[in-house]
Order: structure tokens, then C-alpha cells, then sequence
């Protein structure tokens, strides 16, 4: 049986290493905004089907699966509220538009699919100003495993290392440009989709977190005051040695 759609949605558009997961939880702890998680990162599909207990093999390109993937999504993403939370990453967009065009091609617009899959979309666009801090914060992330922590220290999510240690001004130019590619393609999206998003950087997010939240929960049409209600829940990961590393960057690319 097909779930009900939600009263309404909201995608989180961005991109790694720009507070999403900051942001995706302070949204959840408002109690009104539902739980916006990364639905269409096509590593974990086979993770959100075992903790929803979608039997059989992850195939996106079969109509039951998918079925029963979104009505899973669905019921996760508004946390028994009536809004529906998403988190898009750019590396996702095109996996989930492409499956979203299979599962409504009389639909003509990715939009109008976003909005025949979870009800009337409002769109939030979180990025990173500073591209050079963005992409030592990938690496580091990829180098040490650690992506998200506590704030009292503890960690939020820790995996293997998938790259070799120490500082690489090459390695650093590459996701400099990658997140750079990433930024162009949701421009494009939204100016071809014909979307206005709330436009909100990580700077403005670190600065007043709280402040940033109301301003989020207003677009969305709950109550800004909710933002008074919760606390962040993760720290930032930069230390002496990102400093490190982006002075001499810099100093090697005065213009970089």
C-alpha cells in the first residue's frame, strides 16, 4: 500500500563538508520539521533498506522496490511529523533524479517528480564559501575516517581511512575543484528547475547556528521560535593541523 503523501517537504540541498549534519539534526530536534537524512546516498541504500526491513536485493530500477523504498523513506524522513525531511547531497542528484524519472516519467520536471514523490517541496541550498577549508575537510575526513563528533568529543561517525595520511596540495586541488563542479550543477539545477531555495552558507550557520535555524524554520512556515528549543549537536573538526595545511596551500597558491 502506497503511504500518504506528507503534508509537505523540503530538500536540504548541498554539498560534503558544509554542516548538513549539523543542520539535519538541529531541523529533527525542532519536533515539527521531520528527520532529514541522506535517503538517495547510493552507498548506504542497502543500510536504510536493512534498518527498514526491505527484504530482498537493492535494485532501484525495479518498480517494487522502489515502491517500497519510498513509502520506507517516507515514513523515516517525517518522524511521525507531518513534514518530510531530505538531505541531497550534490554527488546524489543526478542517482535521484534519474530515479525519479523512472517512477513518474508522465511527470515532466525533476521538480514537479520531487513534488509527485513527497508532496509540495521547498528547497534549502546550504554551501561553503571558503572552497579551500571545504576541501581540507574532505580529505582530512577521508584521511582520518572521522566525519562527524560530539561536541563533548565522542564520535558521530567514524570509518576506515580510504586515503593515505599527510598534506597533498594536489589531493586538495582536486576536491577544491570537485565541490566546485558540485556548486555549478545546483545552480543550474535550480535555474532550470525554476526553484528560488533559501540560500544559507556554513559561515553564516557556524556564526549564529540558532539564528540560521529560525531563519530556516520561517521559509518552512513553522515556528521560528522552536529554534530556542534545541542545541548543536555535533563540533567542529578543524584543528591546528587544517590551519596548517590551508597557510600552506595559500602560500603555494596565492590565489587559490
Amino acid at each position: 500500500m502506497k503511504a500518504a503523501l506528507p503534508s509537505d517537504a523540503y530538500v536540504l540541498c548541498s554539498n560534503p563538508r558544509s554542516g548538513t549534519t549539523l543542520t539535519c539534526d538541529l531541523l529533527r530536534q525542532t519536533g515539527v520539521a521531520g528527520a532529514p537524512e541522506s535517503f538517495f546516498r547510493q552507498k548506504s541504500l542497502a543500510d536504510w533498506c536493512t534498518s527498514w526491513a526491505i527484504e530482498g536485493e537493492v535494485r532501484p530500477e525495479e518498480e517494487c522496490f522502489s515502491r517500497a523504498y519510498f513509502n520506507a523513506m517516507r515514513r523515516a524522513g517525517q518522524a511521525g511529523t507531518q513534514t518530510f525531511g531530505l538531505r541531497l547531497m550534490g554527488p546524489d542528484l543526478t542517482f535521484a533524479c534519474d530515479w525519479l524519472a523512472r517512477l513518474h516519467p508522465d511527470v515532466p520536471t525533476d521538480r514537479a517528480r520531487f513534488e509527485a514523490a513527497f508532496g509540495p517541496t521547498r528547497y534549502i541550498h546550504l554551501s561553503r564559501r571558503d572552497k579551500l577549508a571545504e576541501a581540507v575537510s574532505y580529505l582530512r575526513a577521508e584521511q582520518t575516517g572521522l566525519w562527524h563528533a560530539h561536541p563533548d568529543g565522542g564520535d558521530i561517525e567514524r570509518i576506515a581511512p580510504s586515503e593515505p595520511e599527510g598534506y597533498d596540495p594536489d589531493r586538495i586541488t582536486a576536491r577544491i575543484e570537485m565541490l566546485q563542479a558540485y556548486d555549478v550543477a545546483w545552480s543550474e539545477w535550480f535555474a532550470d528547475q525554476g526553484i528560488k531555495p533559501l540560500r544559507v552558507s556554513y559561515e553564516a550557520l557556524c556564526k549564529d547556528t540558532l539564528g540560521v535555524l529560525s531563519k530556516m524554520l520561517q521559509f518552512l512556515n513553522k515556528d521560528p521560535e522552536l529554534a530556542k528549543t534545541v542545541s548543536p549537536g555535533t563540533r567542529k573538526l578543524a584543528d591546528d593541523t587544517s590551519a596548517t595545511w590551508i597557510a600552506e596551500y595559500r602560500r603555494t597558491y596565492p590565489a587559490g
